[in-house]
């Protein structure tokens, strides 16, 4: 049901939308925003509650998602979806969502998991990017290790068109994620540059956790008595890759390897 037409920029409601690419007001408000018809349908498939759906008749594509009754509909002219949006092409349809549970307690694996392990990764491209290749390969869990950035930066929603919402995610200190993965016996395989040991040469069929650091300090001295070193081999003169494309060359070797052919 559409409570409100709203035509100006200036209006209060936009404004504190807006201020939703704020990590201090997201955190403060526990909201967040999904930008897009994909990603608004993914996230209500996920049961992500949405407060708000924000529609721009001009710009919308098809009808909007249907939602639950109780959810309020705002419909904005191009001008005052521009302001909320992120992208510089606004979409749409914007939604008004609460962030959801992300501790490690929620993680439920199966009999074989596999695991992906993000530490300090800084940039919400890379973050979400590697949340669309965890689901591509079908990742049981995404953890996010000393989080230099918020998940729910809009950002990060966006790079994962919606992957963040499909594959089962939790944040946690670095400590806190090596109890975890020592609780639950998964073998830790961490990038590391100059390991020792190719990639392929160690087995991943089995219970494992794949871990990547930060592109400029790669992996913390936390792990070092936890992970085995893994080396993804490179021929050039660079000496290290992007995190996500690390993540995704270290999740397509695991699934090779569990692969029956």
């Amino acid at each position: 049901m559409v409570a409100e037409h709203i035509s100006s920029p200036s209006n209060p409601r936009v404004k504190s939308f807006a201020k939703l690419k704020k990590a201090r007001v997201r955190s403060e408000t526990g909201l967040f925003l999904i930008e897009g018809r994909r990603e608004v349908e993914r996230a209500v498939a996920a049961g992500v509650a949405i407060d708000t759906l924000l529609v721009c008749r001009q710009l919308l594509d098809g009808t909007p998602p249907r939602l639950a009754e109780s959810v309020r509909v705002l419909e904005l002219t191009e001008e005052p979806m521009g302001k909320v949006a992120v992208r510089q092409n606004p979409p749409g349809i914007i939604a008004v969502a609460r962030q959801f549970n992300t501790e490690l307690d929620q993680i439920i694996l199966g009999e074989n998991p596999l695991v992906l392990i993000a530490e300090r990764v800084e940039k919400p491209g890379n973050l979400g990017a590697m949340m669309r290749t965890a689901d591509a390969v079908g990742a049981d869990a995404v953890v996010i290790a000393d989080s230099a950035t918020d998940v729910f930066n809009p950002n990060v929603v966006r790079a994962s068109q919606g992957a963040l919402f499909l594959v089962p995610l939790a944040m946690a200190t670095a400590p806190e994620a090596i109890d975890w993965v020592q609780a639950r016996n998964l073998q830790v395989v961490g990038g590391y540059p100059a390991a020792p040991i190719e990639m392929w040469s160690i087995d991943m069929t089995g219970p494992t956790a794949l871990l990547v650091g930060a592109e400029d300090t790669g992996i913390s001295t936390e792990w070092d008595s936890v992970a085995t070193p893994a080396q993804i081999p490179m021929a050039g003169s660079s000496d290290s890759l992007n995190a996500s494309v690390s993540a995704a060359l270290l999740l397509y070797e695991a699934v090779r390897q569990r692969r029956s052919w």
